[in-house]
């Protein structure tokens, strides 16, 4: 460990984003909801689809306004304070939706404490989690009710609330809610809008999404994601009247927490149909900004260059690149109009990409930002609300993190002769501990800093870029380290591979380990390898990788060569975040 002359730690700063729109720092999620109402009023807050398109009749929506959302989570929140749901613990589980936002305004302003749940969760691990958060309430949709009937058949739950939020026959549920309080005295109504928040109280309970080992579970505050929630919209480019597709799942808390902002910054939120309507959602609703995990970010980029090569258009699209960058210079910027081909199969609105959760590849940053949509990198965990650092239009640097978030502390601690050292932080938007787990708490943030376990490095004007996870660095024996993740980006990189994971193996000789190997799990697309490479049989794959993965190799240095690859076409289990999960895969 690197130290100073005291003794201590060695800690170097990380430079913070510039404020650079004023915004209001609210103090709980409520006054927050009532400066939405007052600043935005009639403007949409979203827009939800009640009937899908069909070949004879149109598609049907309903528009709910800033002042109608209002309103209807204090209507909901009467009906919740009417039926007992104070001081108690509303988990929820579900795809996102608009009732599933308005339960967890209705909880949280006043009530009592929210716990978003992963809607992929299976019984067991839903059951572990309602008892370790110990939730008393359960809100649900229809897609859950086979677990829901489950848990009801478990004497363990015997107690617990089940609330729908479908009208479904037998529960309680969210539209016979909302009329009961709709139809309230007013006196009713004011008595749960007159109920007390502590905006630096347990509110939230979250847990994380970690690639290795059990979940934890994390306690926020209010004040934790207003705070969060200012900082970013501090220094982004969030417009007022900007459309957001709510793609990330709410239970995570880039999810819920970056819904809050977008709804701060006076924005429409859609929904998407499903992973595959994706595209068509975004031309549906002309989509402007899109927060996304990387996985799908690249994958939407492989597409669209995929389609520009299958047109032989790759030549007529770098000169358009050119004469793009060219005007640039100028000051002129025609992006839009030279690539509104490409952009128009994305809706032609898009304008700004948020990418958080893991590294997103610097090619395809620089490539949607060359055709006049502008990338921007975020970074944070659970435990943090969760941004901590990111980029914006004035500070960018493919391929980093950016800088810290205004009013948050970073530092890289001991870094070593590479200048690499792990990340830590401090600031309002850092949870209170682990919930029930002491000892967790103090080895996380023990010292006062919270330790995030990534490796970093910090270039000469202070952005961050990111080495690796501090657990997943393998040691070779002279002493070298290596950042599978760095190596992760350069295989990702090769038209057909949809994921992959590099890793440390041991290399025998004579019956000997003598030291440690990279290497490679390849989740490929076969179209894709006979596309780009002719390759079709098993052995005709195994060359053409083993000949990329060779040209690779030529621009390493000896000690990080890849030398072993599994190649597959199983996708690798990942995390709701698109994480791959590292100790659950098999060679």
């Amino acid at each position: 460990m690197s130290e100073n002359n005291s003794g201590a730690p060695v800690r170097v700063p990380v430079p913070q984003l510039k404020v650079i729109n004023d915004k209001p720092l609210y103090k709980d999620i409520r006054e927050l909801l009532d400066g939405c109402a007052k600043e935005f009023g009639e403007d949409l807050a979203y827009i939800i689809k009640t009937k899908r398109e069909t070949k004879t009749t149109p598609a049907e929506y309903r528009n709910v306004s800033f002042i109608q959302l209002r309103k209807e989570v204090d209507w909901l929140g009467t009906a919740f304070m009417k039926a007992g749901f104070k001081d108690k613990r509303l988990a929820i589980i579900g795809k996102n939706r608009y009732e599933w936002m308005l339960g967890y305004y209705a909880q949280t302003c006043g009530l009592g404490i929210v716990v978003p749940l992963d809607k992929g969760l299976p019984l067991e691990e839903l059951e572990m989690s309602l008892t370790k958060a110990k939730a008393d309430i359960l809100l649900f949709d229809k897609a859950h009710l086979d677990l829901v009937e489950r848990l009801q058949a478990n004497p363990d739950f015997a107690g617990m609330i089940f609330v729908a939020m479908d009208d479904l026959e037998g529960f309680l549920n969210l539209p016979a809610m909302l009329e009961e309080g709709r139809n309230a005295p007013a006196e009713e109504i004011q008595a749960y809008k007159d109920l007390p928040v502590d905006g630096n109280a347990l509110a939230f309970i979250l847990f994380t999404s970690g690639t290795s080992g059990l979940a934890k579970a994390v306690m926020l505050t209010h004040f934790n994601i207003c705070h969060n929630i200012w900082a970013v919209l501090s220094s982004e480019d969030l417009r007022r009247g900007d459309v957001n597709m709510a793609f990330l799942p709410y239970h995570h808390t880039f999810g819920s927490t970056g819904q809050t902002m977008m709804s701060c910054a006076g924005m429409t939120t859609v929904f998407c149909d499903g992973l595959k309507y994706v595209q068509k959602n975004m031309v549906e609703y002309k989509v402007s900004v899109f927060i996304c995990v990387p996985l799908l970010i690249e994958s939407m980029y492989k597409k669209i260059m995929a389609e520009v090569e299958k047109q032989g258009k790759t030549k007529k699209l770098e000169t358009g690149k050119k004469i793009s960058n060219l005007l640039l210079k100028l000051g002129i910027d025609k992006r839009k109009k030279l690539f509104s081909e490409i952009l128009d199969k994305l809706g032609g609105g898009l304008r700004y990409i948020i990418s958080g959760a893991s590294p997103l590849d610097p090619v395809v940053a620089k490539g949607f930002t060359d055709l006049g949509v502008q990338v921007v990198q975020g970074y944070g965990m659970t435990e943090t609300s969760p941004v901590l650092a990111g980029e914006n239009p004035e500070h960018l640097k493919p391929g980093t993190i950016g800088l810290a978030m205004p009013g948050v502390t970073l530092m890289v601690e001991d870094p070593n002769e590479e200048g690499i050292g792990e990340l830590i932080a401090q600031g309002p938007n850092v949870m209170l501990g682990y919930y029930e787990n002491e000892e967790a708490t103090q080895e996380i943030m023990g010292d006062g800093w919270l330790h995030t376990g990534d490796l970093v490095s910090l270039d000469k004007d202070g952005f961050i870029t990111i080495r690796g996870r501090k657990k997943n660095v393998i040691v070779l024996k002279n002493g070298k380290n290596i950042y599978p993740e760095e190596v992760e980006i350069l295989v990702g990189n090769l038209p057909y591979v949809q994921e992959c994971m590099v890793f440390g193996e041991a290399r025998h000789d004579d019956g000997d380990m003598k030291d440690l190997i990279l290497s490679v799990k390849i989740v490929y697309d076969a179209q894709r390898l006979k596309e780009t490479r002719g390759a079709e049989t098993k052995e005709q794959i195994e060359a053409a990788v083993a000949a990329d993965i060779e040209e690779i190799n030529q621009n390493l240095p000896g000690y990080k060569r890849i030398y072993r690859r599994y190649l597959t076409e199983v996708p690798m289990e990942k995390t709701t975040t698109g994480k791959v999960k590292r100790y659950k895969q098999r060679i």
